[in-house]
């Protein structure tokens, strides 16, 4: 499908993962605006990097991973489409591969890491092996993509991430062990009433960043936000309105 926003257009028909709320709520919320240097994680469509794009300083520099070869065609296209082709950067590969390529040569490390990462473990797959890489953890686990998130997060960066319920425990049980803690955590109700069903995480390095992971509970308190994406008539709640006004062509 295709999805025109108010300063870009998407075309993801060939991305194992559609545009969804999920990924638009992730790229308006996570703190964006004074980064210079950012990595999008798994780019699919280059959504996120393009929102990254709308939202940071005139001389940011972003990159977008994508490890599928047709999600990452669907991205170099958005991104020649758009107004920042000279600002985002596409790398075909696996984040592994990318990580050990940027250490290498010693390249700057990132003020803002984003992701809408794979999350389901376990359960059924999809058939489509594009999707199911882009839902599960096939090609990157929850230990392997904070590891990445260690070594290339620069020491005062963040890195923002949306997870389902399910799967958040299994997430933030293993940052410690990674020197990384949640600083910030979004819980998403879909309709109000409701329980949340998704959360973001905004996800930083212990105060003391060292070579060997800190294994010592976090020196600050976690801060819990909460936003309800509609009301019980099926309206858009006045926080989500404001969150993706910039983005949404009629709000």
């Amino acid at each position: 499908m295709s999805f025109t926003f108010k300063q870009f257009h998407i075309d993801d028909k060939e991305c194992g993962m559609a545009v969804s709320t999920d990924a638009v709520l992730l790229g308006a919320w996570a703190e964006l605006t004074q980064s210079n240097h950012i990595l999008d994680i798994g780019a699919g469509s280059g959504l996120l990097s393009l929102m990254a794009a709308q939202r940071s300083p005139e001389h940011r520099r972003i990159i977008a991973v994508e490890i599928d070869a047709a999600a990452a065609n669907a991205c170099q296209h958005n991104i020649r489409q758009s107004p920042w082709h000279e600002t985002v950067q596409l790398y075909h590969g696996a984040i592994q591969d990318f990580q050990l390529q940027h250490l290498n040569d010693s390249a700057p490390l990132f003020d803002h890491i984003i992701c809408n990462p794979p999350y389901f473990e376990q359960g059924t797959q999809a058939k489509n092996s594009a999707r199911a890489d882009a839902r599960h953890t096939n090609t990157l686990s929850f230990g392997e993509l904070q590891s990445v998130i260690s070594k290339l997060l620069a020491p005062q960066g963040t890195a923002s991430v949306i997870l389902p319920q399910q799967s958040l425990a299994s997430f933030t049980q293993q940052l410690n062990a990674y020197g990384l803690f949640v600083a910030k955590q979004l819980d998403i109700i879909s309709i109000e009433g409701k329980l949340a069903n998704r959360s973001i995480l905004a996800i930083q390095h212990h105060l003391a960043v060292t070579e060997q992971p800190i294994l010592t509970v976090p020196p600050v308190e976690t801060q819990y936000q909460q936003m309800t994406i509609r009301d019980k008539q099926g309206r858009y709640s006045e926080t989500m309105i404001d969150l993706c006004r910039p983005f949404y062509l009629k709000l």
